[in-house]
């Protein structure tokens, strides 16, 4: 059975029609722009060793982030929609917890008295998905009040003064977030 011309053409804009209205919300756009663009912050800390964060840049938009948006007391994806994904191709001191080279989800724990940073073993997953089962570390970031809002979340991974050091930043509305990040050396050959 063929069809004719006039109904090939009204089927194929109904399967238009429908692909449209299935994809329109996973795909929210500003001016053919994504809300929430992917970004990665990227760090050589030792020679040919490096470390990425992969994240979403989600943006104030006229909204009250710390302790509404991203409430107090509730794990945060740390970013917009799928998982925010950090990679390392060496061992990790963060902060003072060990992190082995490897690839691990961040979240954070924001509270009135400072933040936390998860490290997570669980990765691949939606942002929202969080197993805390699977943590590998929680570790105390530094807080400082910024004087001027910052609009799009931010992940940054800075150099350090010290061959194979850096700082993980965050930074959103008026926080900015700080942990310091050293390549975690190799132990010591045991003497016999």
């Amino acid at each position: 059975m063929s069809l004719h011309p006039k109904q090939m053409r009204t089927r194929a804009l109904a399967a238009l029609l429908a692909l449209t209205a299935l994809t329109a919300p996973a795909a929210a756009q500003q001016g053919g722009q994504p809300l929430s663009p992917r970004d990665t912050a990227r760090l050589e800390i030792a020679a040919g060793k490096r470390v990425y964060v992969d994240y979403g840049r989600p943006s104030m938009r006229g909204r009250r982030i710390v302790g509404e948006l991203v409430p107090y007391g509730r794990v945060w994806r740390t970013g917009a929609n799928a998982a925010t994904t950090l990679v390392t191709e060496t061992d990790l001191r963060i902060g003072d917890a060990l992190v082995p080279r490897g690839t691990y989800t961040l979240y954070t724990l924001p509270s009135a008295q400072g933040w936390t940073l998860i490290v997570n073993r669980q990765t691949g997953q939606w942002g929202t998905q969080y197993d805390a089962s699977r943590d590998l570390v929680r570790i105390p970031m530094r807080t400082t009040r910024l004087a001027q809002p910052v609009e799009k979340f931010t992940i940054a991974l800075e150099r350090g003064n010290a061959r194979g050091t850096g700082t993980l930043a965050m930074a959103w509305e008026n926080t900015r977030l700080t942990v310091p990040v050293r390549v975690q050396a190799a132990p010591a050959p045991r003497r016999r």
